[in-house]
């Protein structure tokens, strides 16, 4: 994943099917509706191996714990001994 500065746009590169692409919509509401506001910045996610298709939203949790740590809102050496099991919602967290 590349964190860079410029032009705010997502990029998911390496072979991801329509729902993969979709994807970053999905993950920019939930992380929204969870508070959390996400600097404008260009951000590069690529996928591999990059010569195998990627189908379906299985790949939505990965990419949103991806996109949270190159942010700063998860920190990597808390994370070395954890495993993710679950799926984003998009409902807004209870005020």
């Amino acid at each position: 994943m590349t964190y860079l500065g410029g032009l705010p746009t997502w990029e998911i590169v390496g072979l991801p099917d329509t729902s993969v692409k979709e994807s970053k919509e999905r993950i920019k509401s939930a992380v929204k509706n969870s508070g959390i506001k996400l600097e404008s910045r260009k951000i590069i996610i690529n996928l591999s191996p990059a010569d195998t298709k990627k189908e379906g939203t299985m790949y939505d949790l990965p990419m949103a714990i991806g996109v949270l740590m190159s942010s700063g809102y998860l920190k990597n050496k808390n994370l070395e001994k954890t495993i993710f099991i679950g799926e984003l919602s998009l409902n807004r967290k209870n005020k």
